[in-house]
């Protein structure tokens, strides 16, 4: 138990109140989300994510980072019961939904309105043709989300979502699961109602899903949902041609697209060059340019065949 006595420990709640922390509520917690489904229940100790989750608690901590401390418990106690990853992935995604709004138009109304934080000028992540489709149909759209799909993923599933795919304004996370995946079924079909609620259906099912690109570039105003790219480095050996591919890979990794780069017209080490009349270093050190580019602009992946 942390040094602090009981009395002198209080919690921040997600209205800015400051209150005094009731462990039984922790415990309780924990213990609805459990509950919600039977094979969690039997095969976790709840008592225990509750008390480690206590031992650590400092004065002043947020009810938020209370719920991301009891996930993160929960999924370091995974290599006891594969039930504590889903109790920990619940944990987790209930926090978001605290988080977050319900209704799918308004997230995109978020997304739309986007500003720099820097100079205040206008960023949206949403195009405005996606925008205004959005909040011209939100009644049917917003009716289409499913919210309790999202606890469908496990610990690792959501934080990577979390981390990846799920817009962020301002650096906080906005949108949830379902969003996204609505999200893409608008944008793969819009105007089409009907074809848009049955690829949500069917993405919200888990029967299938899409590549990164589409995951992630999906609404946004410069919408690149292709996946992989195969790049010919050359129409001539030369400075000129190897510049403007790095620039096509950078562009491509920059929408998260992968690249597979053909290098095998690069002239060989020691071969006379002569424009110069000097002598080539070979592929090494152009392959060393195209990797720094590929780590700098790191949204994707660049293959060299």
């Amino acid at each position: 138990m942390a040094s602090s006595t009981q009395e002198e420990l209080y919690v921040i709640k997600r209205n800015g109140k400051r209150e005094e922390i009731k462990f039984d509520e922790i415990t309780e917690r924990i213990n609805y989300l459990a509950h919600l489904e039977p094979s969690i229940a039997s095969n976790v100790s709840t008592a225990k994510v509750a008390q480690k989750v206590i031992e650590t608690i400092k004065p002043g901590i947020r009810t938020s980072e209370l719920d991301q401390h009891a996930a993160e418990t929960a999924a370091y106690m995974s290599t006891v019961h594969p039930a504590y990853d889903t109790l920990a992935a619940r944990l987790a995604i209930s926090d978001l939904h605290k988080k977050t709004k319900d209704a799918f138009s308004e997230v995109v109304k978020l997304e739309y309105e986007c500003v720099n934080p820097e100079t205040g000028e206008p960023g949206p992540l949403v195009s405005e043709k996606f925008f205004d489709f959005v909040q011209s149909n939100a009644g049917a759209l917003d009716k289409m989300v499913d919210q309790s799909a999202d606890y469908q993923y496990d610990y690792f599933g959501f934080k990577t979502l979390g981390h990846s795919y799920l817009f962020k304004v301002n650096g906080e996370i906005v949108e949830r699961p379902q969003h996204m995946i609505l999200r893409l079924a608008v944008a793969l079909y819009m105007p089409n109602l009907k074809s848009i609620e049955e690829a949500y259906q069917n993405m919200s099912a888990l029967w299938y899903t899409h590549a990164t690109p589409s995951l992630y570039n999906a609404g946004r105003p410069r919408q690149e949902m292709h996946s992989c790219f195969l790049v010919d480095l050359l129409q001539d050996d030369s400075i000129e041609a190897i510049y403007d591919c790095l620039k096509s890979v950078a562009q491509i990794s920059k929408g998260a697209g992968g690249v597979g780069l053909a290098i095998s017209d690069i002239r060989a080490f020691g071969s006379y060059i002569r424009g110069t009349g000097g002598r080539s270093n070979g592929v090494v050190p152009m392959l060393k340019v195209f990797d720094a580019t590929a780590c700098y602009v790191d949204q994707g992946a660049v293959i060299f065949i």
